[in-house]
């Protein structure tokens, strides 16, 4: 068994095959080739690592050089993509050995943090992931946004395919990846297949000069349903600018649909809309992300409260040892858990998956130690719930 990483074109026949098995309708039809080959530019910077046993490849995982805030920083995040077996090569621990060399390779490169989406949320729970929330889904009927038509909105609209407005979307998406918490976008050698493909429409709100709103849509016939992707807003005003525009189509389709961040309620946006929202998680065919920290470097100089904390990292081959978490500056300092005064303050032990819930904020001390992510005594539990208060993180990016 050897591990290698593939050049450009080596996908078309080491990678693709394998993940058009697993993620696709299979035996693959032989056009499928071309469509193949049409894609290798937006992998262009990837990293795909295979195993390879005779001469054949038995597994591959690729990961993708992104970015995303946590808690106001932006930092380089590996996004681990295309994990997939030979169905004659599974339960070998191939996965295991390439997931453990190409997240080695992305942290040496300054990836310090990583995000996926997993055939099975335990199985990377191991290596030290924790769940995001997954984003909701809203339907309901554009005659329930009515009212918004009499509404006098700041800025105005603006409204065409996403080929010309491409530079306008990522510029956009760009301000949000350094407003929001767990947002995280693709590199622009990836990102630029949606300009490629132009097959949305582009709606942006617009205040000032400035886009403060905007979302990707299409319609999938007269009288069926206005589909569209992540409502992405500034403010109140921004969201509900779009969503006037929205309403104009109560004579062209039945249903709007539109996915939304974990903490958006649009159940409160009017008072007699009607909506279903949803956030569905199965295994395999829809799973919520999962993220971890690679390494403690993602921690230094993040907002935080002001905690003291040791903790002593355990069970994982990126993070280990005892630090002093400080968050007394308002600034969190990761320092040697032998610094002076460390023996003085309440002392907690953590697995990665542990440090992780804490630092995306989706995980309460109390629930670290209630799924054996760590064991975290109620005075060290106080002084992290000071340094790491809830947060809600919106991964955005569907990788």
């Amino acid at each position: 068994m050897i591990i290698r990483r593939l050049a450009a074109e080596e996908r078309l026949t080491h990678s693709f095959p394998l993940l058009a098995y697993a993620f696709e309708k299979s035996p693959m039809a032989a056009s499928r080739l071309d469509e193949f080959r049409e894609y290798l530019p937006y992998q262009a910077g990837n990293r795909t690592l295979v195993v390879e046993e005779d001469g054949g490849t038995t597994a591959a995982a690729s990961a993708i050089p992104m970015r995303q805030n946590l808690r106001g920083r932006v930092l380089q995040m590996a996004g681990v993509g295309g994990v997939v077996t030979h169905p004659l090569a599974r339960r070998r621990g191939h996965v295991r050995t390439l997931l453990h060399q190409l997240l080695d390779e992305m942290r040496a490169e300054g990836h310090t943090v990583s995000a996926l989406y997993p055939f099975r949320a335990s199985f990377y729970e191991r290596f030290g992931y924790v769940g995001l929330p997954r984003r909701r889904n809203a339907v309901f009927s554009p005659a329930d946004l009515a009212p918004l038509l009499r509404a006098e909105l700041p800025g105005e609209v603006a409204w065409e395919r996403i080929g010309a407005g491409y530079e306008t979307w990522r510029a956009y998406t760009e301000h949000c990846l350094h407003e929001r918490h767990g947002f995280a976008i693709f590199p622009d050698f990836r990102a630029v297949g949606l300009r490629d493909r132009d097959d949305r429409w582009l709606l942006t709100a617009v205040r000032d000069g400035a886009t403060v709103g905007a979302v990707t849509y299409r319609i999938d016939d007269h009288g069926g349903e206005l589909i569209a992707d992540d409502l992405l807003t500034d403010d109140p005003y921004a969201r509900a600018s779009l969503l006037q525009f929205f309403a104009r189509h109560v004579d062209q389709v039945d249903r709007i649909r539109v996915h939304l961040p974990a903490d958006e309620l649009p159940e409160l946006w009017l008072t007699d809309l009607a909506v279903h929202v949803e956030a569905r998680v199965s295994r395999p065919g829809s799973p919520a992300p999962m993220a971890r920290l690679l390494s403690l470097d993602a921690l230094a100089g993040l907002p935080a409260g002001a905690g003291r904390v040791n903790v002593e990292l355990v069970g994982d081959r990126w993070l280990a040892g005892t630090h002093l978490l400080d968050g007394t500056t308002g600034r969190l300092e990761v320092l040697p858990g032998d610094s002076a005064g460390a023996g003085t303050v309440p002392a907690a032990t953590l697995t990665a998956a542990g440090l992780s819930g804490l630092a995306y904020g989706v995980l309460d001390p109390a629930e670290v130690t209630i799924r054996g992510l760590g064991e975290i005594p109620a005075d060290a539990a106080t002084e992290l719930r000071r340094i790491f208060p809830r947060a809600l993180p919106y991964l955005f990016a569907d990788f």
